[in-house]
């Protein structure tokens, strides 16, 4: 017999999936949500933790969800010298509270940095994706094989929904990006370019240093320290050593990514990357005297995140697909995160971010406590979402983002919900982000570990 979960995630092929409408879900959706509710609660114990608190036996509407959410700050609340001594048992054992599936003891007295103790719980079937973090505290998600294999499913199904290309492996696979050396982002690259790579053409890579854990949370932290005035003067020298050597790096990797783009102008490209990098790359082609005209003309673009704080002028976006003669709908664009499994592209036609059916938006308040959306018409506030695509640790997060969604049809004649391009976080608007249940719920799972 199907389950809800399986009812819902079976539309993962569908082409059709985005146009099933926020009532016709409903009721499958509680449902599901009850089902992994039920699977979970005895497995992780902040969720124990937060039904008890809130007295919630059961999802028998939306608004019982919402007391079941985790705060995305949980991801980080081990303490921090966890990782700045090296302490890898402690650290396993706090990751070990948020995970659906037991993490078996592992010899680490070996270990010497972070990259390899993910690589470790890698090589156990333990899969952990870690943002940068702002403070140099990165967020740690684990994953199961089964979310691996969800990923490298979704990602290509995503892009060929939002991009209207096909998966034919008739394309030049060009990488002008940094992204961090995470399970989760590798396994996408290697999806995509399965997927739409040319198998007799390499791939072009960026010829930078990769991205790792180790190399961002290290500069990070060492950043806050110059701040506070901590900074030893010997680690403000190492500073300014590394900072001048990677910008020596990439100033030399801009140049080679416009070479290849120019050397490989005639032939039918995949270009992924972020925009700071993109919009660099296409400034040093134009200066070298070629544009549009001289590029194929069915090229496609796979953009990754945000601006990330990168000052760019106003027309970026269209300044780098006149530069490398992107067609109008060629342009794919997703809203995720590393706290979801699934990703919501952007459509064509509407220019807005599409809800997949196995994925829960919850709209609420400033200080994720209130429900406001009850699945009609537009709503502004904070975003959460429960992902059931998710079998490595719990599904449901409240986002640091202020949204907009519509669960009206849209112009793209879709009638699944779907969110604005006008996605803001509450750290820079409000200079804070202050989510009414992370105190509390950070401290029980850190009591945990």
């Amino acid at each position: 017999m199907t389950t809800a979960i399986e009812r819902l995630t079976d539309l993962a092929d569908d082409p059709n999936r985005f146009d099933h409408s926020a009532a016709e879900l409903r009721d499958v959706q509680i449902a599901a949500l009850d089902e992994r509710f039920r699977e979970r609660r005895e497995r992780i114990g902040l969720l124990k933790h937060r039904a008890d608190e809130a007295d919630v036996t059961e999802v028998a509407r939306l608004e019982d969800a919402v007391a079941l959410l985790f705060p995305h700050s949980v991801y980080k609340s081990y303490p921090e010298n966890f990782l700045t001594e090296h302490r890898w048992d402690r650290l396993g054992k706090w990751l070990g509270t948020l995970a659906s599936h037991p993490i078996a003891t592992m010899e680490t007295s070996d270990i010497a940095g972070i990259d390899l103790w993910i690589e470790r719980l890698g090589d156990a079937g333990h899969y952990v994706s870690c943002s940068s973090g702002t403070t140099g505290k990165p967020a740690m998600l684990l994953a199961s094989g089964a979310d691996m294999d969800w990923s490298r499913r979704d990602t290509v199904n995503l892009f060929a929904w939002g991009s209207g290309v096909q998966p034919a492996r008739d394309r030049r696979m060009m990488g002008l990006g940094m992204t961090a050396m995470v399970p989760k982002n590798v396994i996408i690259g290697v999806a995509q370019q399965e997927a739409y790579g040319d198998p007799g053409k390499e791939r072009f890579r960026l010829p930078i240093s990769p991205l790792t854990v180790e190399a961002m949370t290290g500069q990070v932290r060492l950043r806050r320290k110059i701040t506070d005035g901590t900074a030893l003067p010997e680690e403000l020298a190492a500073y300014e050593q590394i900072s001048a050597q990677r910008q020596e790096e990439l100033d030399r990797a801009l140049v080679a990514g416009a070479d290849a783009m120019i050397e490989h102008r005639s032939e039918k490209l995949y270009v992924s990357g972020m925009w700071n990098i993109l919009y660099q790359v296409a400034a040093l082609v134009r200066k070298r005297g070629f544009g549009a005209a001289d590029f194929h003309p069915d090229n496609c673009i796979y953009v990754g995140g945000g601006l990330k704080r990168a000052q760019l002028p106003s027309d970026y976006r269209e300044f780098v697909y006149e530069t490398f003669n992107i067609p109008s709908g060629r342009e794919f664009q997703n809203y995720s995160m590393q706290e979801l499994n699934s990703g919501m592209p952007k459509c064509r036609d509407g220019n807005r971010y599409h809800v997949p059916p196995w994925v829960v938006p919850f709209v609420l308040d400033d200080a994720g406590e209130t429900l406001l959306s009850d699945g009609t018409g537009e709503v502004e506030g904070r975003a959460a979402f429960f992902d059931l695509s998710l079998d490595g640790r719990w599904g449901g997060i409240i986002t640091g983002d202020r949204i907009v969604v519509d669960f009206r049809p849209c112009a793209c004649g879709n009638k699944g919900a779907s969110i604005a391009d006008s996605i803001v976080r509450y750290a820079d608007i409000a200079g804070d982000d202050k989510i009414g249940c992370a105190g509390t719920a950070d401290a029980y799972v850190r009591g945990l570990a």
